[in-house]
Formats: C-alpha cells, sequence, structure tokens
C-alpha cells in the first residue's frame, strides 16, 4: 500500500510573526521557517503505518519555493521514501493545492493521503477537504485515531457532541489532529540518510494545473492590543462595567 502524506513549509510556530509595513502580508524575510506542526503528525503517522507493515511505500509531497526542499529532506528523515517538490513562485491557494494534489494521486495512484487538517500561518483547514471532492475519495477529517485493515481505515475524530468512529473504503483522505501521535525527534543519522533519498522536482504545468490566485488578499492587520485591566469594588460595579463598557451582558 502506497501512502501520499502532505509537508508545508511555514513560519516555526516559535516566532512571532510582524505584519509588513504596507499592510500587504506577513514578513517572513530572515525568520525560522519550519514544517507545519500538523504535517509533522501526518508524516510520523504514515511512517507508523509502513513500520507495522500496513504501507510499503511513503510519498511526502511539498508545494511552493525551492526552500520546500529543506522541508520535505525533514519528511525524509523521519521516514519517508521518496519526495516530491512541486515548485512554484506563485502564492498557492488551498483550492490550487488541492488540484496539484489531486493530479498528484492521479499519477502516483496511493491508496491512503495524509494531510495535517490545517497549516498554522492561514489556518484555512480547506486543503484536505477539497482534494477529497476533486478526487471523489471518501474523507474523515480532525483524525485522533486511525485503523488501516482490509482494504479500510476506520477513523476515530473528536466533534462537539463527543467522540466519532467512521470506516471509509481505500483509497481515502484522512487530515490529521494533535492528539493522533507524537511525532518522533530526528536523528542526525537519519538527516544523512534522507540526503540520499530520492526527491523530484515538478512545476505545476508539468501537472497541467493552474495555480493563479482566486482570492485576493485586502490587507493584513495586527489584532488591536489589549487594554489594561481595571480593578472594581464589588460584584455590581462588574456587572455594571459588563453590561455598559463590554456589552456581553
Amino acid at each position: 500500500m502506497k501512502i501520499l502524506v502532505t509537508v508545508k513549509r511555514v513560519v516555526d510556530y516559535n516566532v512571532k510573526v510582524r505584519v509588513k509595513s504596507d499592510g500587504s502580508g506577513v514578513d517572513i524575510a530572515n525568520v525560522k521557517m519550519s514544517m507545519n506542526p500538523f504535517d509533522e503528525i501526518a508524516v510520523e503517522e504514515a511512517v507508523r503505518l509502513k513500520e507495522a507493515g500496513v504501507a510499503t511505500e511513503v510519498v511526502a509531497v511539498s508545494c511552493g519555493a525551492t526552500q520546500c526542499q529543506e522541508t520535505l529532506r525533514t519528511a525524509l528523515a523521519i521516514g519517508a521514501d521518496r519526495g516530491i517538490l512541486v515548485e512554484s513562485t506563485e502564492e498557492l491557494q488551498p483550492l490550487a493545492v488541492a488540484k496539484i494534489l489531486k493530479a498528484l494521486v492521479d499519477k502516483e495512484q496511493p491508496q491512503l493521503v495524509i494531510l495535517g487538517k490545517q497549516a498554522i500561518d492561514n489556518d484555512s483547514n480547506q486543503t484536505g477537504q477539497m482534494l477529497a471532492a476533486l478526487a471523489g475519495l471518501p474523507q474523515a477529517t480532525f483524525a485522533s485515531k486511525v485503523v488501516v485493515a482490509d482494504g479500510k481505515a476506520t477513523v476515530s475524530r473528536e466533534v462537539d457532541g463527543g467522540a466519532e468512529t467512521l470506516s471509509l473504503k481505500l483509497p481515502a483522505v484522512v487530515t490529521t489532529d494533535l492528539r493522533l501521535n507524537e511525532p518522533r525527534y530526528v536523528t542526525l543519522p537519519n538527516i544523512m540518510k534522507a540526503k540520499k533519498k530520492p526527491l523530484e522536482t515538478l512545476k505545476p504545468a508539468d501537472l497541467g494545473v493552474d495555480v493563479a490566485p482566486r482570492l485576493k488578499t485586502v490587507k493584513v492587520a495586527e489584532p488591536p492590543k489589549r487594554s489594561a485591566g481595571v480593578m472594581v469594588p464589588d460584584v455590581k460595579a462588574l456587572v455594571e462595567k459588563l453590561r455598559n463598557e463590554a456589552k456581553v451582558l
């Protein structure tokens, strides 16, 4: 069984992002970049399925600039067998990425596609669902447990009312939640081995995909700074402020 897993290069979660002075976006110049944490969980789950003998090959895919090769090498160090970079200088919005992945699904014919549920830079939470719709595949989002057996994937997921278990006929699309697993520490020997693993570079045009942006960012702004708190003498004063100033009652 072949598993296709996606990885995205994003600003490291420990970095405090800054908005550009012209409000056109987030400043990523000289900022530490790393793999999207949800995608790291996706890679870990794919590798665990391979180690359990369920899968025979794990293919990591990334879309974006040339520097995404570094992110793919990290996925290869975790345990993926080979990488595919779809290189583009365009701003890749979720629909464009979903179309690229759909083309790769047609080309690679994986039995399972695992994605992080969302990227921490834009928090769109759209690509997995769009891919499933475009490819006509069953999907399970926000997976907290995945069991693959007998041509089916049994996925446990958390919902507002508690827990839900879905049974999907393979091939299928799964997106990962934080509780699915704890990604392993990447060791230096595995980093060195990853440098020798195959990494294929393609262009969107090679897959017949148009990645032109459909949406336009009008303005990016930082959230307003919180004002200092005030002490109130009693509950009555607190209720009055909540009703008259905060307008929450």
